[in-house]
């Protein structure tokens, strides 16, 4: 713990009761700066999505945005954006938007607010921050934040006030874990072919992602492959959602089987020729080894695991061992299981086995992290980053708000949170638990939002956030290759703040903003970011909209060698000391029963795997009107949606007299909730669907489908397997 003095302690009282300094607002839009009237503004759409589109926006002559399309002139975006980012005005005059600062009243929960001003709001989180850190020390506040805007400043700069404070660190682990961690065992780096080159593909597999639903870019480039060159578009999911149905082969797998297929798949290839042998003894670590493990992964093998046919494993390793061109474009959604890291690595070893990394327009993509170089050391304060504060793991906040020993290492309680973001009482595991941490009276929580989400719902203070077209910020895309500048665009509300504001304020009011980093608006930050980045400079970015980070040809087909220092791909990957993105910090160290992953890729059962109590598989899959629990608010939203609803198989519903808009119930160790069955073929039997983030208050009995899913760390390095949750169902006795 870092418990402070009592001379210290009044040092901070003092600044936190005495500061009252003139507040820094979001840049404003000067005559210089101002696009003008009935002109087209260029920005980034911010949300949780690894497209980050480029984006024109129709200003109008009273200052409002209009019309949001994607930008024809970039390559990647090509002017295809989603639907619900296409009518982000909604969402922007929101007559529910949060407006002004609000202090509760009444109990947590019961929905009592007084409105106070930004002063009294910033003073009443300081003077919290203090008492907390008095009683228990620096780690009993907790910065909690994530990828609501992917803005690099509005995102991050919250790691800056950690650091100087030595409040608990952030391990964020509930999106790409799983995904990034398979993927960087394989290849030893975040980075893949061009996404673009996807149009110049003769097959793409889209595997484990629904693409119409959550990144319409890469079905832009998959069906002008099909259009211009023939090309056949392979879909692998669990359930016939919108891109299975644009598929010219759909194969539908059980839930956490994707490792099976992918076996049998490099079983056929090492079994029909279609295995590049001369490829893999120049660029992989163990291809005999790897041949001779599969010789037992046999169609018929994984036809028992997965749920399909053999003549569609056959149909497919057929088509992609003929098929030079392929590429694998491989999502989180498949990852997403206990099993995930071992399935993206698997998934990804076939485009090594058929040497589809030699050619445009084949090998794997996932992410491109890896390429952008972006120093941010300055914007999180890395310089002051003191590596014996414990790192607490994002998915575990229902653990750790309600003492897990282990959650919280060992150490004290949390008893303060700050957070920016995201909506863990929604769109966390376990969600029970996170209930019942958040209702603790010890526990105070400022929230800062743009929307009464249910995090805000149960804080203490909930303070006015701006939105992406009302603050300058910096974008990269994980999905595509573009360092994209999202500028403001538009005046916020006068009593709305930006995130860098919140924690320049608390800076000040913490006495902590002398510390190097501190003192920056945002076009400073991202001149800095860029500059100590060599990508040039602000007003650079801001001539040329976006950067294309690309790498060559050679570098993203890792044609001079992969990204160990050997150059090879590794088919036996180092689960406990190898290397990712997303790896636990060192007084963390691996997670999850990492003793049961395989050497070599296999299916793995460390899933929860369906038995006499638990008949079905919940998979939480995403929604195409909703994004995460963003867009949830928006009436264009709910009506597209509807109501929250599971899919139940109609197989699976006849034996137990489930007809279509029953009330059902479903439950497992966790808890239960009652959803409106649907009806739908398409699934394998037993499996479930439940499409969303709803917000927990539109379910029957204001509880989300997270109370079903679990918080247990993924092995090797942590991750919430969502989509990978045994249950039981039956018709609703009310």
């Amino acid at each position: 713990m870092n418990k402070i003095d009592a001379p210290q302690m009044t040092l901070l009282a003092r600044i936190s009761i005495e500061y009252r300094k003139p507040m820094n607002v979001a840049t404003p839009i000067t005559a210089k700066t101002a696009l003008g009237h009935n002109s087209v503004g260029h920005t980034v759409c911010p949300h949780d999505c690894p497209s980050a589109c480029a984006l024109d926006i129709d200003l109008t002559p009273d200052g409002r945005i209009g019309r949001v399309r994607g930008a024809a002139d970039n390559s990647y975006t090509a002017g295809v954006i989603c639907a619900k980012v296409a009518r982000y005005s909604e969402r922007l005059y929101h007559p529910g938007r949060l407006m002004f600062p609000k202090r509760r009243t009444g109990r947590k929960g019961e929905g009592s607010w007084q409105e106070i001003s930004w002063e009294a709001a910033l003073d009443e989180i300081a003077d919290a921050f203090v008492k907390a850190e008095a009683k228990y020390g620096s780690e009993a506040i907790w910065p909690y934040f994530y990828a609501g805007t992917m803005g690099q400043v509005q995102r991050d700069s919250i790691e800056r006030l950690r650091h100087a404070k030595k409040y608990s660190g952030f391990f964020g682990t509930i999106c790409t874990n799983m995904a990034w961690t398979g993927y960087v065992m394989g290849t030893g780096a975040l980075r893949g072919p061009d996404p673009r080159e996807m149009a110049k593909s003769d097959c793409v597999v889209i595997w484990g992602t629904n693409a119409v639903s959550t990144q319409v870019n890469v079905m832009t480039h998959a069906v002008k492959a099909r259009k211009e060159r023939g090309a056949k578009i392979v879909v692998i999911d669990i359930y016939e959602n919108p891109t299975m149905k644009q598929a010219d082969m759909a194969l539908t797998v059980r839930p956490g089987t994707d490792a099976a297929l992918a076996c049998a798949v490099m079983h056929i290839a090492f079994r029909d020729g279609y295995a590049d042998r001369d490829y893999m003894a120049k660029y992989a670590d163990d291809p005999a080894g790897l041949e001779a493990h599969l010789k037992a992964k046999t169609p018929e093998w994984a036809s028992a695991i997965t749920g399909l046919s053999v003549e569609e494993i056959e149909a497919f390793a057929r088509l992609v061992g003929t098929t030079q061109k392929t590429f694998f474009r491989l999502g989180y959604g498949f990852a997403r299981q206990r099993n995930g890291t071992v399935a993206m690595h698997a998934a990804l070893s076939i485009a090594t086995v058929l040497g589809s990394w030699q050619y445009e327009g084949g090998g794997a993509f996932h992410n491109n992290g890896e390429i952008f170089r972006l120093n941010k050391s300055e914007l999180m304060g890395t310089a002051y980053a003191d590596p014996d504060i414990r790192q607490l793991d994002q998915s575990q906040i229902g653990r750790v708000l309600t003492g897990d020993a282990e959650a919280l290492r060992h150490g004290g309680p949390v008893t303060a949170l700050l957070i920016q973001n995201t909506n863990p009482m929604n769109v966390a595991p376990e969600q029970r638990l996170v209930r019942r941490g958040f209702l603790r009276d010890d526990l105070f929580v400022a929230v800062h939002e743009q929307f009464m989400t249910d995090t805000a719902e149960v804080a203490d203070i909930v303070l006015p956030a701006t939105m992406f077209v009302e603050h300058d910020d910096l974008y990269r895309a994980g999905g595509q290759q573009h360092i994209l500048l999202g500028p403001k665009l538009v005046e916020p509300p006068s009593t709305v703040r930006t995130n860098l504001f919140v924690i320049e304020e608390l800076a000040k009011r913490l006495g902590i903003d002398h510390f190097p980093g501190f003192g920056l608006d945002e076009r400073q930050h991202i001149d800095r970011i860029l500059t100590a980045s060599h990508w040039g400079s602000y007003d650079d970015l801001a001539r040329g909209k976006w950067i294309d980070a690309q790498p060559d040809f050679e570098t993203a087909h890792y044609i001079k060698g992969f990204g160990y220092p050997d150059g090879k791909f590794r088919f036996r990957p180092d689960w406990a000391n190898g290397p990712s993105p997303d790896k636990p910090p060192k007084n963390v160290g691996p997670l999850g029963p990492i003793a049961e992953l395989p050497v070599f890729p296999d299916q793995v059962d460390v899933i929860e795997v369906a038995d006499e109590a638990h008949p079905f598989r919940l998979a939480t899959s995403p929604a195409r009107s909703f994004l995460n629990s963003s867009f949830t608010e928006t009436k264009s939203s709910h009506e597209r949606e509807g109501r929250p609803e599971v899919m139940i198989e109609p197989t699976d519903a006849e034996p137990l007299g489930i007809v279509d808009g029953d009330i059902v119930r479903l439950g497992n160790a966790r808890g239960e909730i009652r959803l409106h069955a649907r009806l739908v073929p398409g699934a394998r039997p037993g499996v479930l669907i439940a499409e969303g983030l709803w917000p927990n208050h539109k379910h029957l009995d204001g509880e989300g489908i997270n109370v079903l899913t679990g918080a247990d760390a993924v092995a090797p390095y942590g991750g919430a397997a969502f989509h990978d949750n045994k249950v039981w169902l039956r018709k609703d006795a009310a």
